[in-house]
């Protein structure tokens, strides 16, 4: 028994012996680098404690004493008592102090009782200051700064939808996200209930959700009418019945999406074209992964044999060589005045001159295309001659659009010439309309104006979303652009010019040789920022010191300028990245309040630029094949998303996680946002969101720490006063009231909830919210297949 007690004193001294040379070593190398001296004064103590204990001198006791004591004050002066900064400065020493205070370890040094009590009472005492920290600091961090006004009428006379509609990805074309009806309240949404589950069956298959392929279920089911409208990632289509979710019809399209990297479909469209009975009056409208547009008639989902061939069109045509997997829809087209208007994703950041971003309309009936948009063009709405394709490289618009009928305008958020992160051969146009919003005539596509949100982009800042119209108390037809960066853009969807104030400022220079960065970027300064600010070694988080202190060694290691530090060789710090602070999913109104809601991440990203001659060398990208290949898949893993083939350099873009896989900067890593419209001030804002789903080394845990997690996917809000969101990486779908932003209601769901749920009136006038929770491949979450729509009780 003495030689076992004896062992495990020495295997304690040897282990904090240990963490003291890792700490010493790492904090050697960061005062090199200018940081805090702070880990290499502290591992050269731990090494003298560990070092007495192994030899059961009384005095290591007292010396791990002096690293919890010095370890406190340094902590406070860094972070005061922000409970989430102190947690990987303090939790994981004061368990192992109290280890050393416990009778095996300390009893053998021979310290009395007494102290040993002392001791262990002090290493709790530091625990529960930072778990209670951690819950205030959470308090803290939900800001209100003042009171929503009253909701008012709200005429909508344009693109008119059903009150217990939900047509569009925005429910309406102005993409509010917002649905007047008011059978569910604050009062009374703690009774909602499942209402009925449907599975679609589309699960990932064997090598998707990874070597580069996501399965993200992302679908904003539509209903119109009496049946409900939704896609698959694998681009099934299928009609349910929205009151009891019973399956009406399912349409395979039959397409190939083996080389896809991402298996996602965000919705399908509804047009109405003909007279009632006619054949196909009503469709759907969807597209297909490798790139064909189709139309099914929305009673029995078969293909409308009127329209393109056989009920397909292929949007290839004009397009010259498209490998597959380079081009195809991810979300719902835009129905405008009879026309489908859309662009596609291209796979970006594989080579120069990839297909074209031309943003195309069809006429609902025929497939016939109506007109095109090619900003390459002398005049962009000319049709092609024989023989002619569309401007290759191009940005293109991959995200939802938004229109206005009454002005006669289609809004579409413009991508990156690709490749993204070297930009030294862009052409005119390219610089000209890369990651701007741009209004086009819906009848002829013809552009009324255009505003860049992003000068010269090599960040991937590019709109995946527009903008949502709102009119301003005022009368004012405004616009609210959100963008990847955080930077809010309050525009008079007339003319593209800001309501709120925007001033170009200098930005970081000197990227990548070759390049030419802008010099000014634009800042919205009239509207609140959402942009985090600049991290510094202080925001360094880990569960551990160990990792926390490798994170301030690659901060220090990195160039880091804040916002638009470009890439570079060294290795640059993006925060945020292509990401983004709001992404696809974009941020609701609510129209008779004059409120902007928008649920935002905060994830940092780290990236590093290697020549390309070297990074074939390496064996990290392979030698460029030529298009008829279809290279450049498959990749090796490292640079799948980034080799930009015909430029000097090839990047790797990735988020910046600590030893644990969690990030490296300090919580909230998600919130949700509240702003009024009128005065252009936060209302409130909070974290959401727990650490229950995303464990440490990518596992799934019941340990939900209330840091907010991070998100994608869309936010809803009712006239009842809620705002419905799934998005959050916990696999939870929650209601918040819409005034105060507290979480008056949530419901665990099967899977990752990373889609913007739809709110509608059954047959039998019951409010519902339905929400796609299949997961999402790049966020972590887990997959499914499941769609859940939620009621109140019947009676």
């Amino acid at each position: 028994m003495r030689a076992r007690i004896l062992s495990l004193t020495g295997v304690t001294g040897l282990l904090v012996a240990l963490i003291g040379a890792v700490l010493a070593v790492g904090g050697a190398d960061l005062v090199w680098l200018g940081g805090t001296v702070y880990y290499v004064v502290t591992g050269l103590l731990l090494i003298a404690s560990g070092t007495l204990i192994l030899l059961q001198r009384p005095l290591g006791f007292w010396l791990y004493g002096v690293v919890l004591a010095f370890t406190l004050v340094w902590s406070l002066y860094e972070v005061r008592l922000d409970g989430w900064a102190l947690l990987p400065r303090l939790v994981a020493p004061a368990v192992l102090g109290l280890w050393i205070a416990m009778p095996w370890v300390a009893g053998r040094l021979g310290l009395r009782a007494a102290y040993r009590w002392i001791g262990a009472g002090a290493c709790v005492a530091l625990i529960a200051l930072v778990f209670a920290a951690g819950w205030m600091t959470t308090a803290q961090r939900w800001r209100q700064n003042g009171q929503i006004a009253s909701a008012s009428a709200v005429s909508n006379p344009d693109f008119a939808v059903a009150p217990g509609d939900w047509v569009y990805y925005g429910r309406t074309a102005e993409g509010h996200r917002y649905s007047p009806l008011t059978q569910i309240t604050p009062v009374n949404v703690n009774q909602l209930k499942v209402a009925w589950t449907f599975h679609t069956g589309d699960m990932p298959r064997p090598g998707e959700n990874a070597h580069g392929h996501e399965f993200n279920f992302e679908a904003t089911p539509i209903k119109v009418g009496d049946t409900m409208y939704l896609c698959t990632p694998h681009r099934d289509v299928v009609a349910l019945d929205p009151v009891t979710g019973d399956q009406r019809w399912r349409f395979h399209p039959q397409n190939d999406t083996r080389s896809n990297i991402y298996l996602a479909c965000r919705g399908v469209a509804h047009a109405t074209v003909g007279a009632t009975g006619d054949t196909c009056y009503e469709r759907i409208i969807s597209t297909t992964a490798d790139a064909r547009l189709f139309a099914l008639d929305a009673r029995t989902g078969q293909l409308c044999p009127d329209f393109g061939e056989n009920g397909y069109v292929d949007l290839r045509q004009g397009m010259g060589v498209v490998p597959p997997g380079f081009h195809f829809i991810t979300s719902q087209p835009m129905i405008a005045r009879g026309k489908i208007i859309l662009s596609g994703w291209v796979y970006d950041n594989q080579t120069e001159g990839e297909p074209s971003g031309v943003i195309r309309a069809f006429d609902a009936r025929s497939g016939k295309l109506a007109w095109a948009w090619d900003m390459g063009r002398a005049d962009p709405t000319s049709p092609l001659r024989p023989g002619e394709i569309y401007t290759r490289g191009t940005p293109n618009g991959w995200g939802a659009y938004t229109a206005d009928d009454k002005l006669g305008l289609v809004f579409v958020p413009m991508g990156n010439a690709t490749p993204d992160y070297w930009g030294a051969k862009r052409r005119p146009f390219d610089e000209k309309y890369s990651s701007a919003i741009v209004a086009l005539e819906i009848d002829s596509g013809r552009e009324r104006w255009h505003f860049q949100t992003v000068h010269h982009d090599v960040w991937d800042f590019d709109l995946p979303i527009a903008g949502s119209l709102v009119d301003l108390p005022d009368g004012t037809p405004a616009m609210v652009q959100t963008t990847k960066h955080g930077q809010l853009f309050l525009l008079d969807r007339r003319d593209g010019h800001p309501l709120a104030a925007v001033d170009e400022k200098p930005v970081p220079q000197n990227g990548l040789p070759g390049d030419k960065l802008s010099p000014t970027q634009p800042y919205s300064v009239g509207m609140p920022s959402l942009t985090p600010a600049r991290l510094t070694g202080v925001d360094t988080w880990g569960v551990t010191p160990i990792d926390q202190m490798l994170c301030r060694i690659k901060l220090a290691g990195s160039r880091n300028d804040g916002l638009f530090t470009p890439p570079t060789t060294q290795g640059s710090i993006l925060y945020p990245a292509f990401d983004g602070v709001i992404d696809w999913q974009g941020g609701a109104i609510d129209p008779a309040r004059h409120l902007f809601i928008a649920n935002t991440s905060y994830i940092p990203f780290t990236s590093r630029a290697t020549p390309h001659d070297e990074a074939v060398k390496k064996g990290l990208i392979y030698p460029w094949a030529g298009w008829e290949s279809g290279q450049p898949y498959p990749q090796p893993p490292e640079f799948a998303n980034g080799p930009q083939y015909g430029t000097p350099y090839e990047v790797t873009v990735k988020p910046w996680l600590n030893a644990l896989d969690a990030p490296c900067m300090r919580p909230p890593w998600g919130k949700m946002v509240a702003i009024d419209l009128s005065t252009r001030q936060i209302v409130w804002e909070r974290p959401v969101g727990t650490t229950r789903d995303m464990g440490l080394f990518k596992t799934h845990y019941d340990l939900p720490l209330p840091t907010g997690i991070f998100n994608i996917g869309g936010s809803s809000i009712t006239a009842g006063g809620l705002i419905f969101v799934g998005a959050y990486a916990d696999d939870y779908i929650r209601a918040i009231d819409e005034r105060s932003g507290k979480v008056v209601w949530r419901a665990r769901l099967p899977a990752g909830g990373q889609a913007t749920p739809a709110v509608y009136q059954g047959r039998d006038g019951r409010e519902y919210i339905a929400i796609a929770a299949g997961g999402h491949g790049g966020l972590g979450t887990r997959n499914g297949d499941a769609v859940i729509a939620y009621a109140l009780p019947s009676e």
